[in-house]
């Protein structure tokens, strides 16, 4: 059987194209189901979602993100098609970040990169064309995230592993593409993946000691083992933009950053728009205000990258006033 083009959808005109009636309807309903859903987080629209696309034909849907940036899945995602909102904003805090690095020389690292969205962007021209490394350890979604790769005339590279603390194996679990983890899967089923470490990265001559680096840690409850794996890189002109879990009370990643790593401690505090230096960690109970998402704290040691971040937070008050 000839698998279907991709439908084709630009979120800066609203233009859909390569969708037949039943394809136009269902694409209405995805975006209107996520100007509804984003008054409550969005809980309950990738279920909802994902029942759409059962009734859906087998078929990608590719988003121009930018002139410079398509990014593919399949069509009635349920995590992916919230792009079809075109007031929808993806993970703000690192969008903050990433726009206000299109003049520096540095290296994305994206780790869990899922079908590489973060790595299509950065990449792009809007964004300064940055060199990315797309790390994901699952086969199904490496297909996907490499031709991500592909359809953007493979500017990025992909490697299929995960990242832990130390190099070795690690069997990979769970039944939704965008929380697929190596936590608490020992022994048992699950695909068999491969395991380095961020530090590894460095043996192996993927990236330099001199380098500057964006490090997205989106890697399902092995965050802390990640960056013990990272104590080289993290020393460097390095910032870590980590997933903390909005269903967990006791901030344990930010809690392990501030108490025992001699990183610094950033959140993005949505009241203000400005990334904040964390002291004390009840600030996030303030902004993790929805249990079943994720939220990105940003940690470094560089000087470098903290007056980057310092010169950001001047711009937001000066354009406040």
């Amino acid at each position: 059987m000839i698998a279907l083009p991709p439908i084709q959808f630009d979120r800066t005109t609203g233009a859909l194209d390569g969708a037949n009636a039943w394809e136009r309807l269902a694409a209405l309903a995805l975006s209107s189901g996520s100007k509804v859903a984003s008054t409550f987080s969005h809980r309950g629209y990738n279920s909802c979602a994902n029942l759409l696309r059962m009734a859906l034909p087998e078929r990608n849907i590719a988003i121009k993100l930018n002139p410079d940036a398509t990014f593919e899945f399949p069509y009635g995602d349920g995590y992916w098609s919230k792009l079809l909102n075109r007031s929808y904003s993806y993970e703000d805090e690192l969008e903050l970040l990433f726009r206000d690095s299109v003049g520096v020389d540095y290296t994305l690292i994206d780790c869990g990169a899922n079908f590489g969205y973060w790595s299509v962007l950065v990449s792009s021209a809007a964004y300064g064309s940055h060199k990315a490394i797309a790390i994901e350890p699952s086969s199904q979604n490496f297909v996907k995230l490499t031709n991500n790769a592909r359809i953007n005339g493979n500017r990025f590279e992909a490697i299929k592993c995960a990242i832990g603390a130390m190099r070795g194996s690690a069997r990979l679990s769970g039944t939704k593409h965008e929380a697929f983890s190596i936590a608490g899967n020992a022994g048992g089923g699950g695909e068999e993946v491969p395991v380095i470490t961020l530090d590894n990265l460095l043996d192996d001559g993927k990236i330099s000691a001199g380098g500057k680096y964006l490090i997205k840690l989106d890697v399902e409850g092995v965050e802390i083992a990640a960056i013990k794996g990272g104590t080289r890189l993290l020393q460097g002109d390095s910032v870590l933009l980590c997933e903390e879990h909005g269903n967990d009370p006791d901030h344990t990643v930010s809690r392990y950053i501030l108490e025992q790593t001699p990183l610094r401690l950033i959140v993005y505090d949505p009241n203000s728009h400005r990334l904040e230096t964390v002291t004390e960690l009840s600030i996030l109970n303030r902004i993790k205000v929805s249990s079943h998402v994720g939220y990105n704290v940003i940690a470094t040691a560089s000087a470098f990258w903290q007056g980057r971040i310092d010169a950001l937070n001047a711009n937001v008050a000066r354009r406040a006033q």
